[in-house]
């Protein structure tokens, strides 16, 4: 019934819609900030 629901509805589509962008986000952050670390901790005098 819970599957019905989430793909059924208006209120799912939406609910299953934000949890995948929130997901695709963190992803997207953690990538972003282990680069930009990486390029720091290169330029950083030894």
């Amino acid at each position: 019934m819970a599957w019905e629901l989430l793909f059924g509805s208006d209120i799912g589509l939406l609910s299953l819609f934000t949890i995948l962008f929130v997901l695709v986000m963190g992803v997207y952050f953690a990538r972003y900030f282990k680069r930009k670390m990486d390029e720091e901790s290169q330029q950083a005098p030894r």
